[in-house]
């Protein structure tokens, strides 16, 4: 029956389209309806955070940064760490939005006001008698995609959020004793003697037979697990994939030559000359007044003789870079002057003179000197980067069209994506050994949580069938399908007795290291004879560790001082075991006034970031925070 339905899918859509619409209409559209197709990943205060909230705030994040920051590699942006962190900081929004609500923080329309005008694209907005440019402010929040009141609405918001932790973080201090105790103790140094017991120097004592090693691997059958993997196919649509298959027009091209021409060729520029008297924005009315009357005066006498202009600007003009050329401020183009300097420079013939011109510095006579007009590129040498600026866009339009196709028919042709591959001309891609969580170096569609899931569910693994297509990234749509599936397996001793073999001989090395070790530091520790084992004093802190592993240092650094030399021992791990006596302490250089307040200052951070951290653990439980998936491994484990 099924197999019947996908043969047949285009008809099954007509009819269901024929029978589904007319019920929307008759009872409407519950906007809920499509949402709760859309798995729960997190909850918070019992509302729930669904996979499509998850995508649409990731999405979000990933444009903003990458309009801040255009170079930055958008692979490091859909890592599963970076969309976990995504997923963190939606709960942490939603948990923080519940406890304003819960404890009924408001922003006030004073508070709102003023948070606006700290915002400098919005102050800038004021007119010169204070007033707000309604209708430029309005185009501000319009770029954003929002109204003034929904704008509004959000600062709110934010405001009122920001206050949950701003009264627990704000009251953290430290005392001077305080900050002197912790880094004392912090950057204190100990004379210590090591001993290192390597478990290799064990390794020839060891001598495993067959049933010991089958006896260990029975023990650890977990160590020699092979994951579930898979071989898998799939082809990637990006809008790289789109350009590659357009061919543009001759006369397209020529075309789109002659409508960017003014933007694509080199831009003009022009030598000008001024004469500035000083008055500062700020300054009171009458020296403003005094000052543009006295422009007027240079302005009256220059005019009256052109030729005296750079005389002029050297006796008179009080902008000491420029005055010493007569007022020359050689070449520049647009965007080099204030606004209202630069809009009569460009206002200007060659060889003009300028009525006062007024800007923030003062009032400004300006004579235009000379027009440098560049050489228009021809069509040949803008050619490449026209067809490419022109494919790109090309390409960005007709994405929409062949992102449907390629929907379409990962769908309809399930059994195999060369029929997409074909029609789309994509590359069908390949590979080994994949698992259902990225694993090292992974990238790409591989690197991909979404994916990977789509990869791995039942109907995926069982049936061979296509995924649906997925989004990965802006503009990239990928589908794969699984062609040999391998499930989590034991691995036979005869594959692993080698591997076996090995850890279980350095298993054994290191408790042999151990053992030595201790035996060592007990006849040490009852013997006042120097110990002959024992390497060189040295003096190690914690930002000095002289080349000791880590387990080292704190195992010396934890040691009792009430009682010196102390006998400690140091957990290598696999390489073995280290004895250590701490010899005395060696008591922190002082510190001058100016570090101490920098320590105190820095301990007062700590302290505000420890608390605030306390404090968010105790609102998620209080509203019984639940985020269901895994937290993703660093990618350096």
């Amino acid at each position: 029956m099924f197999e019947a339905i996908r043969k047949h899918s285009k008809i099954v859509m007509f009819l269901l389209f024929l029978l589904v619409i007319p019920s929307f209409v008759l009872v409407g559209i519950d906007s809920n309806y499509f949402s709760e197709k859309s798995p729960v990943v997190a909850r918070v205060d019992g509302h729930k955070i669904t996979q499509a909230d998850w995508d649409n705030a990731h999405r979000e994040e990933t444009d903003r940064i990458r309009a801040q920051s255009p170079n930055v590699d958008p692979k490091q942006l859909d890592t599963p760490q970076a969309r976990y962190a995504t997923l963190e900081r939606l709960v942490r929004d939603r948990v923080f939005a519940a406890a304003a609500q819960s404890s009924h923080l408001i922003t006030s329309d004073a508070r709102l006001a003023r948070a606006l005008q700290d915002i400098p694209a919005i102050a800038a907005l004021k007119r010169p008698d204070g007033s707000l440019d309604t209708e430029a402010y309005r185009s501000l929040v319009g770029a954003q995609g929002l109204t003034p009141e929904g704008f509004e609405a959000n600062v709110r918001r934010e405001l009122s959020v920001s206050q949950v932790m701003g009264g627990v973080m704000s009251t953290a201090f430290a005392t001077d004793a305080a900050a002197k105790l912790a880094f004392d103790s912090l950057y204190q140094r100990r004379e210590i003697q090591v001993a290192r017991f390597n478990a290799t120097d064990y390794a020839k004592q060891v001598n495993p037979t067959e049933a010991d090693i089958e006896a260990f691997y029975k023990a650890n059958a977990q160590r020699f697990q092979q994951q579930e993997q898979a071989a898998v196919e799939y082809v990637v649509l990006d809008l790289d994939s789109v350009r590659s298959g357009i061919r543009v027009n001759e006369d397209d091209l020529r075309t789109y030559y002659k409508e960017n021409l003014t933007r694509l060729a080199a831009k003009e520029e022009r030598r000008a000359s001024h004469i500035l008297i000083n008055a500062a924005k700020d300054a009171p009315a009458a020296d403003r007044d005094q000052a543009k009357a006295r422009a007027q005066e240079l302005l009256a006498q220059v005019r009256k003789s052109p030729a005296s202009f750079a005389e002029v600007a050297k006796k008179s003009s009080q902008d000491s870079g420029s005055a010493p050329a007569g007022g020359d401020l050689n070449f520049f183009g647009r965007g080099a002057m204030v606004k209202p300097f630069e809009d009569a420079v460009f206002a200007m013939k060659k060889g003009e003179i300028s009525d006062v011109v007024e800007s923030d510095f003062g009032y400004h006579i300006i004579l235009l000197t000379d027009i440098k007009t560049p050489r228009q590129p021809s069509f040949e040498e803008l050619r490449p980067s026209l067809e490419a600026e022109l494919k790109q866009q090309q390409a960005q339009r007709k994405f929409a069209e062949v992102a449907e196709a390629f929907t379409n028919s990962v769908y309809e042709q399930p059994d195999s994506l060369k029929p997409v591959a074909d029609s789309l001309k994509l590359k069908i891609q390949t590979a080994e050994g994949v698992t259902r969580v990225p694993g090292p170096g992974a990238s790409g569609p591989l690197a991909n949580p979404k994916f990977l899931e789509a990869l791995f569910a039942n109907d995926s693994v069982e049936g061979k069938r296509n995924t649906s297509a997925i989004e990965v990234g802006p503009s990239q749509l990928v589908a794969g399908r699984i062609s040999t599936y391998t499930p989590t397996r034991t691995l036979p001793l005869q594959e692993v007795s080698d591997r076996a073999r090995l850890l279980l001989i350095a298993e054994k090395s290191a408790e042999l290291a151990r053992k030595d070790a201790e035996a060592k530091k007990a006849a040490w520790m009852g013997n006042a004879a120097p110990a002959a084992g024992l390497a060189p004093a040295v003096v190690v802190s914690r930002d000095q560790t002289q080349n000791l592993p880590r387990a080292v240092v704190d195992a010396a650094l934890r040691a009792s001082p009430d009682n010196l030399p102390a006998w400690v021992s140091a957990d290598l791990g696999s390489q073995g075991t280290a004895v250590v006596k701490v010899l005395r302490i060696i008591p922190r250089e002082g510190v001058d006034a100016q570090q101490a307040a920098q320590q105190r200052q820095q301990l007062q951070q700590w302290w505000s970031t420890a608390e605030g951290f306390a404090y968010y653990e105790m609102l998620k439980e209080r509203f019984k925070v639940q985020i269901k998936p895994a937290r993703p491994q660093s990618s350096n484990i």
